[in-house]
């Protein structure tokens, strides 16, 4: 790939960063994702990092960036971007931004908060780092379609609904941060299909999806689905899915919610001011209730059910 030739009138890069994986439609799906964000926004230059496993690696991606055309092996650019820091001037410093990094992940765990920061601090252009996607009304949206893709209707009637449950599996994580951020996705998403909805993680985070599972049969709730709050097919969505005892919805992939989410969180992360309506609502949403609501142990209550219909 060729350096990316910029002037002082272009808008700083979206560079999706994606985590990686071994599973070949991860790729595949993180592209298709892309390729929609450009269609979206197309004088908009949009590049692609990950964190690990897959090429191209964040900071070949940022090196690429850079207006000498750096480019080169990772290990080469972590030799350099000791002294290109110290070398970089106070003027430098305050320029605007060549890129801006969006976290295709759905909390601020330790990729959010260290991996990919520590990337952009080291990088040859001046980078930011937007919010993870959630918690946020979008990416209820995306899941609620993927939901109702596989299959999941909202109950019209009582009984039905207290047997009724979903589960939100994520990828887990140790900060407590994310956790919270996790919760505070599941209680918008019970808002939406109007039943509970318990989170669970695939790795460093309890519940399992099959403790969760158990958990809500143990409570009299057997119609449980999974929703994969995942960006990609990969181990944990698999993994996750495979544990579902009814219907377990396809990872979130490049539904355009997902798309329009990605772009909201570019212009979020530069102070557009267009960007704040949706997070005005979520405000609004976080205020509503206490986190664990919703968690195994905790009361189950439920806002009246929004019908879902299969998406368009």
């Amino acid at each position: 790939m060729t350096p990316l030739t910029r002037t002082p009138h272009d808008p700083p890069a979206l560079v999706l960063v994606a985590h990686g994986s071994r599973d070949p439609r991860a790729r595949v799906t993180v592209d298709a994702l892309m390729e929609r964000v450009r269609r979206l926004r197309p004088a908009l230059p949009v590049r692609l990092g990950h964190i690990e496993l897959n090429e191209p690696l964040l900071p070949d991606t940022l090196a690429r960036l850079s207006p000498t055309g750096t480019t080169g092996t990772t290990a080469e650019s972590e030799a350099r971007t000791a002294a290109e820091s110290e070398a970089r001037t106070a003027a430098e410093a305050e320029a605007p931004a060549a890129a801006v990094l969006v976290p295709l992940l759905f909390s601020p765990g330790h990729h959010v908060k260290h991996d990919i920061p520590e990337t952009a601090a080291s990088a040859p252009v001046r980078a930011r780092v937007a919010a993870p996607l959630g918690p946020h009304p979008l990416l209820v949206d995306a899941l609620c379609a993927r939901l109702a893709e596989a299959g999941w209707r909202t109950p019209r009637d009582e009984a039905t609904r207290r047997v009724s449950a979903v589960v939100l599996a994520a990828a887990g994580s140790r900060d407590p941060d994310s956790a919270a951020s996790t919760r505070r996705t599941a209680r918008l998403l019970a808002e939406r299909v109007g039943v509970p909805v318990v989170p669970a993680y695939a790795s460093a985070a309890a519940p399992t999806v099959e403790a969760a599972v158990r958990a809500l049969a143990e409570r009299g709730r057997h119609r449980v689905a999974v929703a994969s709050c995942f960006t990609a097919p990969g181990r944990f969505a698999t993994e996750c899915a495979k544990a579902a005892p009814w219907i377990a919805a396809a990872p979130l992939g490049d539904h355009p919610a997902l798309a329009r989410l990605v772009l909201h969180r570019y212009d979020q992360a530069l102070g557009h001011d267009e960007a704040l309506g949706h997070d005005q609502v979520l405000d609004h949403h976080q205020a509503l209730g206490q986190d664990d609501a919703l968690l195994p142990g905790h009361p189950l209550t439920v806002r009246p059910p929004r019908t879902l219909t299969p998406a368009a």
